[in-house]
């Protein structure tokens, strides 16, 4: 539970929440994250799950570090990924070999490239794939998203709905990468339970 005066994203912006079995358009704000890029099927890549452990390990160091120097606590915001692929049919199909992949954390506006690089080092020398964590802002815009509830494996009539029906339907067009937010830990949540807001960033086709 987040303690009183401590920014959650979570919370605070609305791109953080989506309604489940509908989709929703919105308009998504410029944000910051801490970034590691890769390819092939995330339940199998070492390189995928040593990505997502330099990601927490940065941005745990950068929250410290924003506590203690700049006197600002804040939530560490979910984990969240880009995904592309040559035949975006694969991310209906499930065929995982074929992804493309950014893992990313939100950070908050407030940190200075400088106090996140410093973070990166720090972090290093508990997971050495920290060095490749980069630090970049985001501008997705107008967006299409959902929630989707379950298993990763089940968003594939979702995404398809998405991809034939809503956006053909509503004029609009893929504009950006297939974005995941994960609200719920898969290590503690059982798969039934897990909450995937589910975003496409589109634009009029």
């Amino acid at each position: 539970m987040a303690q009183t005066g401590k920014y959650d994203v979570k919370r605070e912006l609305p791109c953080y929440s989506a309604p489940r079995g509908r989709f929703e358009v919105i308009d998504v704000p410029e944000l910051a994250y801490c970034m590691v890029d890769g390819h092939g099927d995330p339940n199998s890549a070492p390189e995928y799950v040593a990505a997502v452990e330099a990601l927490y390990a940065v941005s745990y160091s950068a929250k410290f570090q924003s506590k203690r120097e700049l006197d600002r606590d804040y939530v560490v915001g979910p984990l969240e990924g880009l995904w592309s692929a040559d035949d975006p049919a694969t991310f209906v199909t499930r065929e995982k070999s074929a992804w493309s992949w950014t893992m990313m954390i939100w950070q908050p506006d407030w940190l200075t490239p400088e106090l996140v690089a410093e973070s990166i080092s720090k972090a290093t020398a508990k997971a050495p794939a920290a060095r490749l964590v980069r630090f970049e802002r985001l501008a997705e815009g107008r967006s299409v998203q959902t929630l989707h509830l379950g298993s990763y494996d089940d968003e594939g009539p979702t995404l398809a709905r998405l991809h034939d029906e809503f956006m053909p339907g509503e004029g609009l067009r893929f504009n950006g990468r297939h974005h995941e937010v994960y609200l719920g830990d898969p290590r503690r949540t059982a798969p039934e339970k897990l909450r995937t807001i589910l975003r496409q960033p589109v634009a009029p086709a």
